[in-house]
């Protein structure tokens, strides 16, 4: 049987983090739930924990990047097939995991990303500024790539053994999910992108404000293209 790991990365989420297990083990009782909890002010871990989740608690906040790298760690280390990630504010959709998933247990591809955009007729509609930003951020990892990708910002993701152990490795730690689709293709994973819905956050605020916001505009732009100069290791082996 193969083993399955859903990585949740939390800070503050004790308002959601409950509904978010309890929504992913109704998908798939077998999952294995692990919330990374950073360093959380409130209940997020005893919540999660008696929804039934694995949590693994750190010391000190490291951010979003960190949170989620632990989780990957985890999964290498515990020998897991596939992982699935997912935020703790309940935005993904449990539901529709098996689109992401599915291609993953075929073997068609490494990594799948739940996107908002693959089919134009879809429902998110995102502000403005915020839909310019992901545009942008799309057509750059594109570029840098060579592969068109069409939701860089999206956290919602399945991937193989060789996404697991890449992303245990490098993995961005600052706003990380644009440059770590670029670090995934330059590394040879192959990538596949499926149509998803998602919602807005649950409960809690987002952590990112309108200053915040304009450092991660400039942060992700310098980090793509420095991370465009790396050569990174290429893992066709653990595909195998």
């Amino acid at each position: 049987m193969t083993r399955v790991v859903a990585i949740v990365p939390a800070w503050n989420e004790a308002g959601a983090i409950g509904g978010v297990v309890d929504e992913i083990l109704a998908f798939d009782p077998a999952i294995t739930v692990v919330v990374v909890d950073d360093a959380s002010s409130d209940d997020t871990s005893d919540v999660a924990a008696h929804h039934g989740a694995t949590v693994l608690r750190l010391p000190f906040n490291v951010g979003i990047g960190g949170a989620v790298q632990t989780g990957f760690r985890y999964a290498r280390d515990e020998g897991y097939a596939i992982a699935v990630r997912l935020d703790g504010d309940g935005q993904h959709v449990a539901s529709e995991l098996e689109k992401l998933v599915g291609p993953v247990r075929t073997g068609s591809a490494d990594l799948v990303i739940g996107s908002r955009f693959v089919d134009p007729g879809g429902g998110y509609r995102p502000p403005f500024a915020r839909r310019m930003g992901i545009r942008v951020f799309a057509r750059l990892v594109s570029l840098l790539g060579g592969q068109k990708v069409t939701d860089t910002t999206s956290g919602f993701s399945a991937m193989n053994r060789a996404g697991i152990e890449l992303f245990a490795v490098e993995y961005p730690h600052d706003y990380p999910e644009v440059e770590a689709t670029l670090v995934a293709v330059r590394s040879g994973l192959r990538l596949s992108q499926v149509q998803v819905e998602m919602r807005e956050r649950q409960a809690g605020t987002s952590s990112i404000t309108f200053v915040r916001s304009l450092y991660y505009i400039v942060k992700v732009m310098l980090a793509l293209l420095v991370a465009s100069l790396r050569r990174y290791p290429r893992l066709e082996a653990a595909r195998r």
